[in-house]
């Protein structure tokens, strides 16, 4: 089997990475940790822009930032027994982990969710949502156990 593991790092993505650590999965499946290093666009390149920088130095930064976070997601699955592979693809999310589940011919894309709905996900975007619209396999969207204050 192949499972896609689709990670930033967000708290949502934390608790997919468990999700996916405590699960019994069939002998010789494969999960492929992939993260999307977002182009930067102008209104947040200012963001990012410190009067010393460029966007290149910006943009090299979040690519840093994102291998470090798939190769210490791998290394904390590979603790469990599983095989793992890693990959940063560039790119925006909702096409970048649809593309490469397509291309690797993943039998199940797992990914977070923050769980916007309404207004917020308009506004905000759905990548959770995009993915289970598009992809090629099944889809499961690991949502994390909301406290009762934040109900």
């Amino acid at each position: 089997m192949k499972i896609l593991l689709a990670v930033d790092s967000s708290e949502y993505s934390a608790a997919a990475i468990k999700e996916v650590a405590k699960r019994p999965w069939p002998p010789r499946s494969t999960i492929r940790v992939l993260s999307v290093v977002e182009p930067i666009t102008p209104p947040a390149a200012e963001l990012w822009y410190d009067g010393r920088g460029s966007l290149e130095r910006a943009t090299q930064e979040m690519r840093k930032h994102t291998i470090e976070l798939t190769k210490t997601t791998a290394a904390e699955l590979r603790r469990n027994g599983l095989k793992i592979e890693s990959g940063v693809r560039e790119g925006h999310p909702q096409t970048a982990i649809v593309d490469e589940a397509r291309k690797w011919r993943a039998d199940l894309i797992v990914l977070g969710s923050h769980g916007h709905t309404g207004l917020k996900r308009l506004l905000l975007g759905s990548v959770a949502s995009s993915v289970v619209s598009h992809a090629p396999c099944s889809v499961e969207v690991i949502r994390r156990k909301q406290s009762k204050k934040s109900r």
